[in-house]
């Protein structure tokens, strides 16, 4: 099987401390981390080997964590403080996942598996997307028409999907529509087909408490969410719903559903992240190739200290190389 790559992330956050603990607890011997050698290896790596394509990961000694140093890598990266937003670290997060981006399109690797990163340090560094989504979006395109893409949080108990994200609440609300509930529940569907699913039983969540309770608390529900999983449905996937959304993530945790869809970021990732981020891995869905993220941020105030868990890393690592081999 090709390697997986673990992007750095943002070096001031906990990234380079998670890859470098799950390499050492032998979660990553099948991965190269597309990063800066000497910020892992400030992070606690023992010891680095640089790589110049994923393929040489095969000539790495053992116990040298394989690291591919991308074009365009800022300067003393490992010199900068942890914890602090810096216009380099972002500039350096993004130049890791465009190369690794360009490696699995090339077909030299088999997913991405991608560490934290700051959104306010890639905004800094000139960056013109809000998170890893959108920019992975946009690389796939390759400059052609962008991909319909979801975000997926998964863990153990409870798979939720997005309709909106990274955008706020206001302007979730006005994005909503039936085109955009329809595709979020085709490209669910897509996914769990490619993954060995090839039926989900799919929940969609309603917007308004009570799922608008017949037009008393909102009309988004009546307008184009129920009629959208009326769409669905005739077109054989196995959705229901609107459902109240206080409530459907608990019966999907009870076995009634496998997929949940969620109208907006919190709306649908509350429910997964209180059931704890040990477990938690993050999927973009709809991109032509495997990516998975930690259910966290960067932590900055923990960044240095030594105290991060890479479980939520591992469990990412784990999604990434089952659903590689399924895809």
């Amino acid at each position: 099987m090709k390697p997986l790559l673990i992007t750095m992330g943002d070096a001031a956050g906990i990234g380079p401390e998670i890859i470098v603990k799950a390499f050492e607890r032998g979660e990553a011997a099948d991965c190269v981390v597309i990063g800066d050698p000497a910020v892992l290896r400030r992070a606690g790596a023992r010891m680095t080997a640089v790589v110049e394509t994923p393929a040489d990961l095969a000539s790495v000694p053992p116990g040298c964590l394989p690291v591919l140093p991308p074009p365009g890598l800022p300067e003393r990266l490992a010199e900068l403080p942890w914890g602090r937003i810096d216009a380099r670290n972002g500039a350096a997060a993004a130049r890791c996942i465009e190369h690794a981006a360009r490696c699995v399109t090339a077909g030299e690797a088999a997913a991405i598996v991608t560490a934290p990163i700051h959104k306010e340090a890639l905004a800094a560094a000139g960056v013109p997307f809000p998170g890893h989504t959108e920019m992975l979006q946009s690389l796939a395109a390759a400059g052609g028409p962008l991909p319909p893409v979801r975000m997926m949080l998964a863990n153990p108990e409870l798979r939720v999907v997005l309709v909106t994200i990274h955008v706020s609440l206001r302007a979730a609300i006005d994005a909503l529509d039936f085109d955009a509930v329809l595709a979020t529940i085709r490209i669910a569907r897509a996914a769990s087909s490619a993954w060995g699913q090839r039926q989900p039983r799919i929940a969609v969540a309603g917007l308004n408490p009570h799922a608008g309770e017949g037009g008393l608390f909102g009309s988004e529900e009546q307008q184009f969410i129920a009629p959208a999983v009326e769409a669905a449905r005739a077109e054989g996937i196995a959705a229901s719903g609107p459902y109240a959304p206080d409530t459907v993530f608990m019966r999907a945790r009870r076995g009634e559903f496998d997929l949940v869809v969620a109208m907006t970021h919190d709306h649908g990732l509350i429910p997964v992240k209180y059931l704890g981020v040990e477990d938690g891995v993050n999927v973009t869905l709809g991109l032509p190739f495997v990516r998975t993220s930690p259910d966290h941020g960067t932590a900055f105030d923990i960044a240095g200290s030594g105290n991060a868990d890479p479980a939520s890393l591992v469990a990412a690592i784990r999604m990434a190389r089952d659903l590689s081999r399924a895809d």
